[in-house]
């Protein structure tokens, strides 16, 4: 955060505090662009192997990530 004005505080852009889930789902997402790639076929892939699945527990697919980084605004 800055001093300067204005500013913006990431967390204050936040609806909520993160949920378990979303914690997961975020530092599991670090490892896999560590270990696996950026592409968007890596990301599902490596999410599916580490059994992180979507909030209703389905597998990934590539539709299903976007529409949950969509939801999440990233």
């Amino acid at each position: 955060m800055t001093d300067t004005w204005p500013y913006l505080d990431v967390h204050q852009s936040r609806t909520h505090e993160p949920t378990p889930y979303e914690y997961k789902l975020a530092a599991t997402l670090e490892e896999v662009f560590t270990h696996e790639g950026h592409e968007l076929t890596d990301v599902v892939r490596g999410l599916n192997a580490r059994k992180v699945h979507t909030a209703d527990g389905a597998p990934w697919t590539e539709e299903s990530f976007r529409a949950e980084m969509n939801r999440l605004g990233a």
